[in-house]
């Protein structure tokens, strides 16, 4: 359960510890779960002091961290899969970059394979308004790895 971004940030610190070059992690949650919360507070812990904006308008944010190049997608609006092909973000995932990808869904399995799913859910709570419950699931060995120090 995160409490408060707080919290989001304290796992995004235990996260950056375990994210290598090349990882693909979709993030899942309804509109206002936290998804782009998340990724500002991964950013911030892997050492990112500029803007990080939601990508919704633009579909994708690139950042440069510690050597590292992070792809931030959100692919919500998009409607079929040939917007995915139109857009050309396939590119991207090359084996180096970083991509955190917010509705992979949307891209209808054109997304490559991700390393780690991350879902994250909005739960009301009487006297503190709501949380979040964050779930993070992995699917490939980087993914184990991932989480594995996170579980540490």
């Amino acid at each position: 359960m995160l409490a408060d971004e707080d919290a989001t940030a304290a796992f995004a610190a235990q996260l950056a510890s375990g994210i290598k070059p090349g990882m693909v992690i979709y993030l899942h949650g309804s509109l206002g779960a936290g998804k782009t919360t998340l990724v500002r507070a991964l950013l911030r812990a892997m050492g990112f002091n500029g803007r990080v904006k939601s990508p919704t308008y633009n579909l994708l944010e690139q950042y440069q961290v510690n050597g590292l190049h992070l792809c931030h997608f959100d692919l919500y609006r998009f409607h079929n899969a040939e917007e995915w092909e139109a857009a050309g973000f396939r590119d991207e995932f090359d084996g180096r970059n970083i991509c955190l990808v917010e509705w992979p869904e949307r891209a209808q399995n054109l997304v490559p394979q991700a390393d780690m799913e991350i879902t994250l859910n909005i739960v009301p709570v009487q006297a503190a308004g709501t949380m979040r419950n964050l779930e993070a699931r992995a699917i490939s060995q980087a993914g184990r790895e991932c989480l594995h120090t996170l579980q540490n």
